[in-house]
């Protein structure tokens, strides 16, 4: 789903061929002097300092290029830690408990897949793009080419109307060419290229489908920061859970297909390769609090969603403690927990005054939330 208000964008057509850059290449290196005459056009000559200089330039580029296709190919999944660092655990987390929370859901959009994703990933590779950007349709509309959203979004890959006739459909009261599973993939992948030109990162591009670019670049701009987890504090609280669902969905689709509808087994893992798995367990799992901690800590079961920074805000409580003390609220924020409650810690010195203040701190989460949502 795209950003509510209307916007223009210019989206430059750029194809690169790489038997072209090398044809450029051999032009700059093989233009012999008029005296040698019997050097033939494709032999490379390097006759000076410069001309040395600038074909390590142009090697570099080369080798950059490919690079870049590469990232742009990949799209991360859970368990990546190359990609995700230090955020890798909280991502696996999360995206066992939305597999839980969801599973329902996931199993009926497996069958739908069956049909349509073989059609959406070959127009993707027809237009350069990951084939895991396909489960982006199944957080959008659940497939279904029919799904109106609340804000008029229409179609498997919820377009609003402004950004759809952008993209080359046509929407009037005859004809809606948003619903048609066809054209809008191929308006997808030309959205998603344009995106991607723009932000170079496939968590930043999903997170502009959902609010528009504007919000994603004023936060990269803020924090002076390409990376989604440094930006995501300043994103609409609806687009940092899209970002989230995707990553899970992609996930739980190319991981854990065969577990969909039933359970994971405990014996499987994320990681993405036999030596990560080997070194993730050469260190001993440590237990989650110290005996200090867990003397000093209350814990309060709850149902209703509190702003964590409103609770440190409020009580006068170090927001890093709550946050240590509760690594996996995130997900019950995101509608991602496997229970309907969650069991808030709070230092123990703290809980009276919490008890006091908890239908007001309820009231302005609801607020916060609201407008953290817009």
């Amino acid at each position: 789903m795209q950003i509510r208000n209307a916007f223009f964008l210019t989206i430059p057509l750029l194809i690169i061929s790489f038997t072209q850059l090398t044809a450029q290449q051999v032009q700059i290196f093989s233009k012999p002097n008029k005296v040698d005459k019997n050097v033939q056009v494709e032999t490379i000559v390097v006759r000076t300092k410069e001309q040395a200089a600038a074909m390590r330039d142009s090697i570099k580029k080369q080798e950059d290029l490919i690079l870049v296709r590469k990232k742009r190919m990949t799209v991360p999944l859970a368990g990546e830690k190359t990609y995700f660092g230090p955020m890798n655990e909280f991502v696996v987390e999360y995206t066992r408990k939305y597999m839980s929370s969801h599973n329902r859901t996931l199993h009926h959009v497996q069958g739908k897949g069956n049909k349509h994703f073989s059609l959406i990933d070959n127009i993707l590779q027809k237009h350069s793009l990951p084939k895991e950007l396909k489960y982006l349709a199944v957080i959008e509309s659940a497939l279904n080419h029919n799904a109106i959203s609340p804000v008029g979004a229409v179609g498997p890959w919820q377009f609003m109307e402004s950004t759809a006739r952008l993209m080359g459909l046509t929407v009037n009261t005859k004809r809606d060419e948003r619903k048609d599973w066809y054209k809008s993939t191929n308006a997808a992948a030309k959205y998603l290229n344009y995106l991607y030109g723009e932000l170079g990162d496939w968590l930043l591009v999903v997170a502009a489908y959902n609010s528009g670019p504007t919000p994603v670049q004023r936060a990269m701009q803020r924090t002076g920061s390409k990376s989604f987890w440094d930006i995501k504090k300043y994103l609409p609280k609806e687009t940092q859970g899209h970002v989230l669902a995707f990553i899970a969905t992609a996930s739980i689709f190319e991981k854990l297909n065969p577990y969909i509808g039933g359970k994971i087994p405990e014996s499987f893992s994320f990681h993405k390769s036999p030596e990560e798995e080997a070194e993730s367990k050469k260190v001993p799992p440590k237990p989650k609090f110290s005996v200090e901690e867990l003397n000093a800590m209350a814990i309060i079961r709850i149902k209703e969603k509190l702003n964590l920074d409103l609770i440190s805000q409020d009580l006068n409580i170090e927001r890093k403690i709550l946050d240590r003390w509760n690594p996996d609220y995130e997900m019950f924020e995101m509608d991602a927990y496997e229970g309907e409650y969650y069991s808030l810690r709070i230092p123990k010195e703290k809980l009276d005054n919490f008890l006091d203040r908890k239908e007001f701190l309820a009231k302005r989460s609801k607020v916060l939330f609201s407008e953290m949502s817009m």
